[in-house]
């Protein structure tokens, strides 16, 4: 077990962390080591402390950013539109999939089971939006016959509709895609 950071080597981290999502969505996941350890205002070697290899960085960025789409549900829940909860959550995660996609296929290339990495946040993540599904469900806004497992599997069609549609159309192919969802009035 790993003792915990002190609270300067804490602050470095989530330093590193968020100017490695600021440079990654800015240059893409090619972009050198070295270029985080700026943004972040410290030494390559702090970044190196924290994360030994770049695959360790995207891994964990990675991460935060599945775990910060399980807060975007979580506060969606608390909305008192639970179908507008639901999909604008939807068009939240789809209009994030190209960079979760990228940090996934670099991962991958580099050889990372990449499902591997999502491990608990995926169950957090999985767990919230089950959540609003089964509430936009229950108050009539998404069709009786779907559920959690359905909703995911449009999600990620979705999103890869909006990776390969012209960007003109991205917008109106990813409402297509999700009006399959919604109940019928």
């Amino acid at each position: 077990m790993s003792k915990p950071l002190r609270a300067d080597a804490r602050r470095n981290r989530e330093r590193v962390l968020e100017a490695a999502q600021d440079v990654f969505a800015a240059e893409g996941v090619g972009a050198p080591t070295e270029a985080v350890a700026r943004r972040a205002g410290v030494g390559i070697g702090t970044v190196f402390r924290h994360f030994p290899t770049k695959e360790a960085l995207l891994e964990a960025v990675l991460v935060e950013r599945l775990r910060g789409l399980a807060e975007h549900a979580r506060a969606a829940y608390a909305e008192p539109d639970a179908g507008a909860a639901l999909f604008g959550f939807l068009e939240h995660v789809v209009a994030q999939s190209a960079a979760k996609n990228a940090f996934a296929d670099a991962l991958a290339g580099a050889g990372v089971d990449v499902s591997s990495v999502f491990g608990e946040v995926r169950a957090e993540l999985l767990g919230a939006v089950e959540a609003l599904v089964l509430r936009a469900r229950d108050a009539g806004a998404l069709r009786p016959d779907v559920g959690p497992v359905e909703v995911v599997a449009v999600l990620v069609g979705a999103s890869h509709a909006a990776r390969w549609a012209p960007e003109a159309a991205r917008a109106r192919t990813v409402a297509v895609v999700l009006d399959g969802l919604r109940a019928k009035r």
